[in-house]
């Protein structure tokens, strides 16, 4: 286990951040963290970064215990926080060869490894620049390159799409691609759900502290999806046939949407062409039925309250 967390807890005063929390995360898991505003995420990470100690509980990464063992941890993870610091007076070779000085990289081998970041972020063409140049998804980009240098096991990246961009969160999610290909351990926290479905290989949804369910993202729609939900589209008569399906024994309920009618199955199941059947019996023009998609964006919807501390 490459990152674990055990009854992780981090109290303020009366206000409790996150609330015994448990965390496993496999060598080259990508693991998206989700949920609301003030839901524990930054508070996570912050620890697992060695940045903050918790108020009990253990966390440990590459078996390393945060706290008591925070210099042997610190050169195996990356940490990217979700803003930029001030470094208007450097140039993004300047940038890079300080940080790696800092991890006593030295002589020509800090003149490869500064190179084969810049080339690995696409960043080369922006060497000579200011950093304070760099538009908010370049200097994103150098975080991640800065945190490369010394080649962590562990990335730990809070929001790195925030503020980004179309083109520029497409270019971020190409290159966590990228590092998950090249066996990095790496934890995200996003708002931008439909994007960590494609990026990671399991999720953790938090809300008020608390951790409402850890596992791959197709256990998760399994979890939320009790019932089978199908939209039916006909070419007239639309209310005639949601009377017709409202009287249909195994159907819970019926509602019109958009010009479709959205149909609730009592249990779940993948052969519902028996609807479409009907409604050809009895003269109804079916133009399309399909069944409801589930994805993050809605697991997390149904999971959590939008409840904050």
């Amino acid at each position: 286990m490459i990152v674990q967390t055990i009854n992780l807890t981090k109290r303020y005063d009366k206000l409790t951040a996150l609330d015994n929390l448990h965390l496993n995360i496999e060598q080259g898991e990508c693991f998206g963290y989700i949920g609301p505003n003030g839901a524990g995420k930054t508070t996570t990470i912050k620890i697992l970064a060695t940045l903050l100690q918790p108020t009990w509980g253990e966390a440990r990464i590459c078996n390393h215990v945060i706290g008591y063992e925070s210099r042997k941890i610190r050169p195996l993870i990356g940490y990217v926080p979700d803003f930029f610091g001030a470094y208007e007076d450097m140039v993004v070779q300047e940038y890079l060869e300080f940080f790696a000085s800092a991890y006593n990289i030295m002589g020509d081998e800090r003149r490869r490894v500064v190179g084969d970041v810049l080339e690995l972020t696409d960043l080369v063409y922006k060497r000579d620049a200011l950093v304070d140049s760099l538009s908010r998804g370049m200097q994103q980009r150098l975080s991640v390159a800065r945190v490369l240098l010394h080649d962590p096991q562990v990335l730990l990246l809070d929001e790195p799409a925030s503020g980004l961009d179309p083109r520029a969160r497409i270019e971020m999610r190409e290159l966590l691609k990228e590092l998950r290909r090249m066996g990095k351990t790496i934890i995200i926290s996003s708002h931008i759900l439909h994007e960590l479905a494609e990026l990671c290989t399991t999720v953790g949804i938090i809300e008020q502290g608390k951790l409402l369910f850890h596992g791959p993202l197709e256990e998760i729609i399994q979890k939320v999806k009790s019932r089978t939900k199908v939209q039916i589209r006909v070419t007239e008569q639309q209310d005639l046939a949601a009377l017709l399906l409202e009287k249909t024994k195994g159907i819970k309920s019926v509602s019109q949407q958009n010009g479709q009618l959205h149909i609730e199955l009592e249990s779940q199941t993948h052969d519902f062409t028996a609807l479409a059947k009907l409604l050809i019996k009895n003269n109804f023009k079916v133009r399309e039925i399909k069944e409801e998609e589930i994805n993050l964006e809605t697991a997390f919807m149904r999971l959590t309250k939008g409840i904050v501390q």
